[in-house]
């Protein structure tokens, strides 16, 4: 199992915490038959509690013109430290917790039903053969035996290229990400994209910066004990450790790094016909691969990164052998490590987890086991986690708050000062097709083609990852499915989809402090609301804004609209620079661009949709705060977050997104409306002069 590969998905769906909505289909039954799961109910002691906001948490010795973070939050951080088995903590790992305890209880139920059928069978075989620990001792490393006497007979370029193609066929892909995805020119059509892979840590600077010269060093010892793990003798492993990393960092010198890939979008786009990569890659012809997945030859796809893949196809010609074979077996063991016997999973979690992100305990077993399930059957435990955890008035509520910012975000588009009416008749165009979806999909999955068993953990993850990479090939060709989930419903998080101009919400992120429903309007509009209008906004960033109404990759602005919006979006850049996450790192404003105008736009949008639906009600100043107070309070606390240095690094290096703080007080120091609620005076931080705010949304 490759870990995380690169992915178009990933221009707008990691950790943006982002809300909207659709309509309230009825969910379908997702097997007739299974009636009984509609007696399923959740042991609620077993659940650890919500985060909400309340007043008590403030601490009033801190001025929210100067700390507005360390006012709302610092508090309660201090009182709940980063647990051991973390790396972060905050609402949204809170909220993650809470899913993990819910999804144990059907796992457990479903693995002790010995008439189990269908997704209850796959989720309970996963479970019951993650939690079996006396059978992965047993088993050592004998699971990958088959795999590396493959890497073991390779000699040549030939050989290698028919491996990579083998290993891809089952879902084992390494070197590069290959699967379907809308097509930029005629989005309502699926195609292929292949895009570039391959390296072992977050982000191609850390094998050539002088600041990571730590985590690289630690990562060739985590290669030379994975390879002395995989069967080597120390000296060989310390040696074939060394090859790996020379033969990553040449690699890395080809790859686009996360501030590229995050800024330009169209480095997913180059469509090209399989003749024509065949040119570009003779030692591995794009023909012949299409023909190993058993994937009809397209007229195009795209070959995304092209240099890339030149320079993958020039090692197969001047890498020897060994060089190959050390690295396709160090990503084999590596890749499968969370699965085999104990020593594999310590070393996976001392590097990934404890120097790379300063997490001090490996995550107990049924978290991992579920996190497993979560990646090989995310949907089908899905269909039994909103039968027990989404009830259908959260729903409605949504879609109530989601009509009420998209009224909003028309409303501010329309009355734009810098914006031509040409280019605000096209903006108002992509707001009239958006399509918000809200709890979970209304067409489930099916999963009866995956065969599971009590045997082996490692074949079952196996066998779903095969399934699953095999599903996605299925699409290639094929027209959208619109009503298909980029995220399961018990996912803590949202996302955007610029191909589909749809905003997307899962089940889980619907609770405290994000979506309260025994919270006032107010609450929610400043927490749950500035997430919707968050998500609306990346239709407009400075990447979604480069697609249309119809979700095509197109330029719909006039010259001086779009010169006048990439001056407002430098000024964000720019105060985004000056924020110093840690002594000496400087959060990326460039990096971070989208997610901020989306924080900018998302606050401001949602503000003006809690005036307009309190507008002529008095101000009840519940405890003691104005109502323009908790709408903000409510939005500083859904960023109450906090990670350990070694992550904050690792997210300052290659996340789109700045760290929780810089979230916090970013968007709102630039609202005239903040200042005035808390009294701030110029020059103070939180009350910037009108030469330094940013208003773009």
């Amino acid at each position: 199992m490759p870990r995380s590969k690169p992915s178009l998905s990933h221009l707008a769906l990691p950790l943006a915490l982002a809300l909207a909505g659709c309509d309230a289909a009825p969910r379908p039954a997702a097997d007739a038959a299974a009636e009984p799961r509609a007696a399923l109910a959740i042991d609620e002691s077993q659940l650890p509690p919500a985060m909400r906001f309340a007043a008590a948490d403030l601490d009033p010795s801190k001025d929210p013109c100067v700390d507005f973070f360390g006012h709302v939050n610092e508090k309660w951080l201090a009182a709940n430290p980063i647990p051991a088995d973390r790396s972060s903590w905050g609402p949204g790992a809170m909220l993650a917790e809470r899913s993990l305890a819910i999804r144990r209880q059907l796992a457990e139920r479903a693995a002790a039903d010995p008439d189990a059928a269908g997704i209850e069978k796959i989720v309970g075989d996963l479970w019951a053969t993650g939690m079996d620990e006396a059978a992965i001792e047993a088993q050592g490393i004998a699971p990958l035996a088959g795999r590396l006497a493959e890497i073991d007979a390779l000699t040549d370029a030939g050989s290698i290229a028919a491996y990579l193609r083998t290993a891809a066929a089952r879902g084992e892909g390494t070197l590069f990400a290959f699967g379907p995805e809308a097509d930029f020119q005629s989005s309502s059509m699926t195609i292929a994209y292949a895009i570039q892979g391959g390296l072992g840590l977050p982000d191609k600077g850390y094998y050539f910066d002088a600041d990571k010269r730590d985590e690289l060093e630690a990562y060739q010892k985590h290669v030379a004990r994975v390879l002395e793990l995989s069967g080597l003798p120390a000296a060989a492993a310390a040696e074939q450790a060394e090859v790996v990393l020379a033969f990553e960092t040449r690699l890395a010198r080809a790859s686009k790094s996360s501030e590229e890939l995050s800024r330009d979008v169209a480095l997913y786009y180059n469509p090209v016909s399989p003749a024509e990569a065949d040119r570009l890659t003779p030692r591995f012809p794009w023909s012949r691969f299409f023909e190993s997945q058993g994937v009809a030859l397209p007229e195009r796809f795209s070959l995304a990164m092209p240099s890339f893949h030149q320079e993958v196809d020039a090692m197969l010609g001047d890498e020897p052998a060994e060089a190959w074979k050390a690295y396709l077996r160090f990503h084999l063991v590596d890749a499968a490590s969370p699965y085999l016997s104990s020593p594999f999973v310590e070393a996976n979690y001392e590097f990934y987890g404890k120097t790379l992100r300063g997490q001090k305990e490996i995550q107990a077993r049924w978290k991992r086991v579920l996190d497993a399930i979560e990646q090989s059957a995310g949907e089908a435990m899905g269909q039994l986690y909103v039968e027990v955890a989404f009830p259908p008035e959260s729903k409605r509520r949504m879609e109530t708050l989601v009509g009420n910012l998209g009224t909003a975000l028309k409303a501010r588009i329309e009355k734009l000062d810098w914006m031509s009416d040409e280019t605000k008749q096209k903006a108002l165009a992509k707001w009239a097709t958006f399509t918000p979806k809200i709890g979970y999909p209304d067409k489930w999955r099916d999963f009866s083609g995956l065969s599971t068993g009590r045997q082996s953990y490692f074949a079952n993850v196996f066998a779903a990852n095969e399934f699953n990479y095999r599903w996605q090939l299925g699409k290639i060709g094929k027209p959208v499915d619109k009503t298909e989930w980029g995220m399961t419903p018990q996912t803590v998080n949202a996302y955007y989809n610029p191909l589909q101009n749809e905003i997307v919400f899962p089940a889980a992120i619907l609770q405290p402090p994000f979506f309260d429903a025994a919270a006032d309007e107010v609450t929610n509009y400043g927490a749950i609301g500035a997430v919707i209008g968050h998500e609306m906004t990346h239709g407009y960033d400075d990447q979604g804004s480069r697609f249309g109404a119809s979700g095509n990759f197109e330029n719909w602005w006039t010259e001086a609209d779009a010169a006048g919006f990439a001056a407002r979006s430098e000024k964000l850049v720019k105060q985004f620079d000056a924020y110093e996450a840690l002594p000496g790192l400087f959060v990326n404003g460039k990096l971070t661009l989208g997610e901020n105008i989306a924080d900018l736009g998302g606050l401001a949008t949602a503000y003006d949709a809690m005036v307009a639906a309190t507008a002529g009600t008095p101000d009840p100043r519940t405890d003691g705060l104005t109502r323009d107070q908790r709408f903000f309070l409510a939005f500083g606390t859904a960023w109450r977050a906090q990670m350990t240095p070694e992550t904050l690094q690792v997210l300052v290096a290659s996340n789109p997104h700045a760290p929780a703080k810089f979230r916090a007080i970013g968007a709102p120091s630039n609202l005239p409306a903040f200042a005035a609620a808390f009294g701030c005076e110029a020059g103070q931080p939180m009350a910037r002069p009108d030469e330094e705010r940013v208003v773009i949304w």
